[in-house]
């Protein structure tokens, strides 16, 4: 049984991904999963950090529990997004996943080097990619144990 059902609770994820085609393809994963959690998906940097620290459109935003953070995306990259968010004491602990295509050891190092908790290499069949979004979401919303608010 998952964590966040026991808990009564969604599982809050914040998903950073600016192709359509992968934020469907996330939705249909965690949903054919059976995954009891809630997608709030956003297209940017700066969107994501609005929503991380509650800005403007939304203000009401609630605190992810989980954040899925692609690389490649406009306006501020992930990295950005990456650094401020483990440089807030309020926002530090939220587990981040950085699921983009680059296999490069240089953004491997780097992300780990602003302190991403997993990095992944979205793959190129579709199988292969359902496959990794549903090991996320089982390892963070069933086998690790997430902080509190």
């Amino acid at each position: 049984m998952i964590a966040a059902a026991m808990s009564s609770r969604l599982l809050q994820i914040l998903l950073v991904e600016d192709n359509p085609a992968d934020v469907r393809l996330i939705e249909e994963a965690v949903r054919d999963a059976e995954i009891p959690g809630r997608i709030h998906a956003v297209r940017d940097g700066e969107e994501a950090l609005d929503f991380l620290f509650r800005r403007g459109a939304h203000a009401q935003a609630v605190r992810p529990d989980l954040v899925l953070l692609d690389l490649n995306l406009p306006r501020k990259d992930g990295y950005a997004v990456l650094e401020k968010l483990k440089a807030d004491p309020r926002l530090r602990r939220i587990p981040v996943v950085v699921l983009t295509t680059s296999a490069s050891e240089s953004d491997i190092r780097r992300a780990y080097d602003l302190h991403a908790n997993a990095y992944v290499t979205k793959p190129v069949s579709l199988d292969r990619f359902l496959h990794i979004v549903r090991s996320i979401e089982d390892f963070w919303g069933s086998i690790a144990k997430l902080p509190p608010e």
